[in-house]
């Protein structure tokens, strides 16, 4: 039975679903022993330097990773080294990087005072865990253009790893800094790639240079929709510290929320790796049956997700939270109820935001995301209670962006002439956060 069901997975899906499965288990590790040995103060700063850390990491590198992947995928056909692509690919990510640590540094005293309760440590832990995020995205995109999915998950496994076990550390040794706890967030992925290192130093030869149009001709679009997925996901935690600095309480509570009933997220992050190229190649052939089935087949499995994480948490998550993590007692069933639904939103948009790629409609996926973030910002207005405010963000945020992309996939366009060049890429955009 075990080997049917992985016949019916693409190649890789196992090793990059058991890499993912273990930095979740890491997230939910590193969380709980923080909040167990900070107080409520350093534990609000560490969950929203979290928060900062994969809406800006996830959503300005995981396209790079993108990228570079497909870009590899293509050369691998014709017998090319990916060296050229990892080196433009790495230019970009520099590039970017630099970009947010300037911003970092040119906002380090707001960034103290508004998210990290006036702890200037802090900052310099930021940058330093974007940095990482710009390692491993770059180095994981040419793991998945040439299919090295064992190394891919590989890594992995040991980036979620290597938290655990300096988590624990941390927690043995009775350590109470915010800061050690953030700089996992550097160390872990630093060393995971220095320890998959080989398959990439192999494979990296001359040859003819990438140009740059080819790199950046769908990054832009890719890292606008990526960055604002990212938002809606994890600015809640962010909102809080911003629309009420003396409820230290309730940011980390939320983050401790959002990390149980994000859980379908991991899950669906092993799917995702064969829905684009699926996708994409029923598009580019015209075979409209098979786009719509495999859209609905997509569709429900995260619906069924949703629907049985969503109750879990609506009746588990209150208990929850406090045993697990140790966060106060400030939120319900109804907060949990609220973020449940906003994920399973959330979902939906991840999907269809997939089928809109592959119909090589870059345009209509970045503007579903930023009419859902702008109704984010609208919902989160009315003078109601912190909690609820950046709940309901959450959930009409979602709601608007997958009605949005609804509406767009219905104005039918005819597929290219020749299919895109489609390579499994494994999804990461809840490496941090699930």
């Amino acid at each position: 039975m075990i080997r049917r069901l992985l016949r019916l997975v693409p190649p890789g899906t196992l090793p990059v679903g058991i890499g993912l499965a273990v930095v979740g288990l890491a997230s939910y590790v590193h969380l709980a022993l923080a909040g167990h040995n900070l107080d409520a103060a350093d534990y609000s700063s560490l969950s929203v330097l979290w928060s900062v850390v994969f809406t800006l990491g996830i959503g300005v590198f995981f396209p790079v990773e993108q990228e570079v992947a497909r870009l590899v995928a293509a050369r691998r056909t014709r017998g090319l080294p990916p060296g050229p692509v990892l080196a433009r690919g790495a230019a970009v990510a520099v590039a970017l990087l630099g970009l947010l640590i300037l911003l970092t540094i040119g906002t380090a005293d707001t960034l103290t005072e508004q998210l990290f309760g006036g702890d200037p440590t802090m900052v310099p832990a930021l940058a330093g865990a974007l940095a990482a995020l710009a390692v491993a995205h770059t180095t994981r995109g040419v793991l998945s253009g040439l299919r090295r999915f064992g190394w891919y998950g590989t890594q992995l496994g040991l980036d979620g790893g290597l938290r655990i076990g300096l988590v624990t550390a941390l927690a043995v040794t009775g350590v109470d800094s915010p800061v050690a706890y953030a700089l996992v967030l550097v160390a872990a992925p630093l060393v995971a790639v220095v320890l998959t290192a080989v398959p990439v130093a192999r494979t990296i030869g001359r040859g003819p240079t990438v140009p740059w149009p080819a790199l950046l001709r769908g990054l832009s679009l890719l890292t606008v929709s990526s960055l604002l997925a990212q938002v809606v996901v994890n600015v809640g935690v962010i909102n809080v510290r911003l629309l009420d600095p003396s409820d230290i309480a309730t940011a980390g509570a939320l983050l401790s929320a959002l990390v149980l009933v994000r859980i379908p997220l991991f899950v669906f992050g092993s799917m995702q790796a064969a829905l684009l190229p699926g996708l994409s190649t029923a598009a580019a052939t015209g075979d409209e049956p098979a786009f719509r089935a495999l859209l609905r087949r997509s569709l429900a499995v995260v619906t069924a997700l949703g629907i049985l994480g969503g109750i879990l948490a609506a009746l588990l998550g209150p208990w929850l939270v406090r045993i697990l993590f140790d966060t106060p007692d400030v939120l319900g069933h109804d907060d949990f109820a609220w973020l449940s639904v906003a994920t399973l939103a959330y979902l939906w948009a991840m999907v269809l935001g997939q089928a809109l790629l592959a119909r090589d409609r870059h345009h209509a996926q970045a503007l579903a995301w930023t009419i859902g973030v702008a109704a984010l910002a609208v919902a989160t207005l009315p003078p109601l209670p912190v909690a609820l405010r950046v709940e309901l963000g959450y959930t009409v945020g979602s709601v608007v962006t997958a009605a949005v992309m609804v509406t767009l996939l219905r104005r039918h366009r005819r597929p290219p002439p020749t299919p895109p060049v489609a390579a499994p890429i494994p999804a990461t955009t809840s490496g941090g956060t699930p």
